[in-house]
């Protein structure tokens, strides 16, 4: 018998016969293991884990308790889905391409005769739970590219086929169980019957490889878990989340709307959430100048040669619009940084003027694809808290720690807390491999130095230098991409900035590019979402609202109102002819944070009875103390 030595995570060295396979090596280890083992990677490569080894070699087990063996597990239930749409509607639809998402998995369809509906997910999950109950074998199997191709095509599958042509590989890899098949790099889990929960959520339009000139697929989307109780956790988090949808809310509060007449993804915003806007942006002011950033103001077109300059319009041109002046072509500002750097060209920097904190809350406008819009989280027009620290390299960390320590603060405000990634160079890029590393190096070091956890994200780095994410984590535990921090050394050798050092000599200065909140549309999308529509005081766009009982005290409410009003809190009053619970009811509808009943009682001793949104009543209190009582609050904030 020939043996192979399998050296395991821990360094452990293990012998097997030759063909043993990773989910046998997980059974010798323990039964729990095995059950838990869905993938492996053998040498650094993801296999299947009823892939026989036949060779020494590195072993790693990959479980259902990681993101990765979820990603395989989510993966086998989008083939399983697809599985039911074929054997339910046959050769009327069409399979594309089905990936793992977070939280989830989609399969996108293609048909000219069936529209899918959710009165039919009950139909396909149904079907899905017969063939998991079968479980059948998910076998791999690879095969001659131009094999497959004649193999798709005789099945009537022209996007497989398409898929296939583009591939450069001599040869490919199919997935089989039962009756169907289906082109897919794996791995699976061996068999059909492992997956135990699974439910199919929404439908959506989606065009085929992305492209609005390709045909429309319909989109399913589905989630699916290892088991039953961890599958109604999440649904019942879904339900939540459909509550608290922003664009749900905005249009309850009166915060924002779009409209078709306007152009898609350009928000309008109405008083209440204009105010909401402005309350966040003065803050992000106090706080910039706090820690020593100037605040600027750059145009909104510049000339498309800038653009050419700054490497844009060769790799980020489809992101952008144009238009023309004068026979001179201009590009509407996708971005703030241009117009900074020509703020430091504008006179000669020495060291000592360094580091410079330019702080912008710029208007700039992308060419989103119409599929992917959605609300205030995916726009087309939006307003960067954006700023652009410009340095010597000998003070390049202390300033990444800077941001950090500013978004930590900023964070904890709002009661937010977040993780971090590293976006590495992607494909499309300007500068040197050099100027890549010590940027790269200076983020990686920066946050090893910090002790704060990160993972790696390769290739999807800005087009100019890498960059540090951060994610919210709301209060359904979704994460959000909202702050940035990217270390640029290319777009200064490119506009030729400069400082005259100590030794009287230029040397070429840092550019940090960065964003706390990020763009305030997506980060108030994200708040509404977090908070449920009910704001924080020292953030809620109404802080009060007066109410009265009868008539007999509505000139009482309205002296309290414009006092209260004149000092500052944002209240509003509802002196109408209507009954005292009714009006306590809008106003919780419309999540104001405190009413002030005003009755007989309330006027003659001058007080107010303040009600919280929540229906806990407070003692009555003079308008004076009112105010003080909601300045001490908001202070509790920042």
């Amino acid at each position: 018998m020939t043996l192979v030595h399998v050296e395991l995570p821990d360094g452990s060295l293990k012998e097997y016969p030759k063909g043993t396979t990773p989910l046998e090596v997980a059974r010798s280890i323990g039964e729990r293991l095995a059950r838990q083992t869905v993938a492996a990677r053998l040498d650094g490569e993801l296999v299947d884990g009823t892939k026989p080894i036949e060779n020494d070699a590195r072993l790693e087990l990959v479980t259902l308790s990681t993101r990765e063996g979820l990603d395989v597990y989510r993966h086998s239930a989008a083939h399983l889905m697809a599985h039911a749409v074929k054997g339910l509607f046959g050769k009327d639809v069409q399979v594309t391409i089905g990936p793992a998402i977070e939280n989830g998995f989609y399969y996108d369809f293609y048909s000219e005769k069936h529209k899918f509906t959710p009165e039919e997910f009950d139909l396909i999950e149904k079907k899905m739970e017969e063939l998991a109950r079968a479980d059948l074998p998910i076998e791999r199997q690879e095969m001659s590219r131009d094999r497959a191709i004649a193999l798709f095509r005789d099945m009537g599958e022209d996007f497989k086929v398409q898929l296939i042509q583009d591939l450069p590989n001599q040869t490919v890899s199919v997935y089989r169980q039962g009756d169907f098949l289906d082109l897919c790099r794996g791995p699976h889990l061996p068999s059909t019957g492992l997956l135990k929960a699974f439910k199919l959520t929404s439908v959506a339009g989606a065009y085929w490889r992305g492209d609005e000139k390709n045909a429309m697929l319909q989109r399913i989307y589905a989630t699916a878990f290892p088991d039953k109780k961890e599958l109604k956790g999440y649904l019942q988090k879904l339900e939540e989340a459909k509550k608290r949808d922003h664009r749900k809310l905005g249009k309850e509060l009166d915060l924002f709307s779009f409209s078709e007449e306007a152009g898609a993804g350009l928000v309008i915003w109405h008083p209440k959430g204009a105010l909401l806007r402005t309350i966040l942006e003065d803050f992000e002011r106090r706080e910039h100048l706090k820690r020593g950033y100037d605040i600027v103001m750059g145009p909104q077109i510049l000339r498309t040669d800038l653009w050419k300059t700054s490497g844009h319009y060769e790799n980020y041109r489809e992101n952008m619009y144009f238009t023309e002046v004068e026979e001179q072509s201009y590009g509407i500002k996708p971005m703030n940084c241009l117009a900074h750097m020509l703020i430091y060209k504008s006179r000669i920097r020495s060291y000592r003027d360094l580091p410079l904190r330019y702080f912008e809350l710029g208007t700039v406008h992308r060419h989103e694809k119409s599929g992917v819009l959605h609300g205030l989280l995916r726009v087309r027009g939006f307003t960067q808290d954006d700023a652009h620290i410009l340095c010597t390299p000998d003070q390049l960390d202390a300033e990444i720690k800077g941001v950090l320590q500013f978004v930590r603060e900023v964070m904890g405000i709002f009661g937010f807390e977040y993780e971090m990634e590293i976006s590495t160079r992607p494909e499309k890029s300007i500068g040197s491999d050099e100027d890549w590393k010590r940027a790269t190096d200076a983020l990686l070091n920066t946050l090893k130095d910090s002790g704060l956890p990160f993972e790696i994200n390769e290739g999807d780095g800005a087009f100019y230098g890498p960059k540090i994410d951060i994610k919210l984590k709301d209060a359904l535990d979704r994460r959000w991409q909202c702050a940035t921090i990217q270390c640029d050394f290319t777009l200064p050798e490119r506009f030729d900035l400069t400082y005259i050092g100590s030794d009287g000599e230029k040397h070429r200065p840092v550019m940090v590019h960065r964003v706390i909140l990020g763009a305030i549309e997506r980060f108030i999308g994200v708040l509404i979402e977090h908070y449920a529509g009910n704001f924080p005081l020292w953030i809620s766009p109404i802080q009060a609202i007066v109410v009265n009982v009868t008539d007999n005290q509505a000139e009482y409410a309205e002296r309290v109102f414009k006092e209260l009003r004149a000092e500052g809190v944002r209240v509003q009053q509802d002196l109408r002819n209507e009954k005292l619970g009714f009006k306590i009811r809008e106003a919780q509808v419309e999540k104001i944070p405190y009413m002030l009943v005003i009755g007989d009682r309330e006027m003659e001793d001058g007080t107010v009875a303040p009600r919280h949104r929540s229906g806990k009543n407070l003692e009555p209190m003079t308008p004076a103390d009112f105010v003080r009582f909601i300045q001490d609050e908001c202070r509790q904030y920042h």
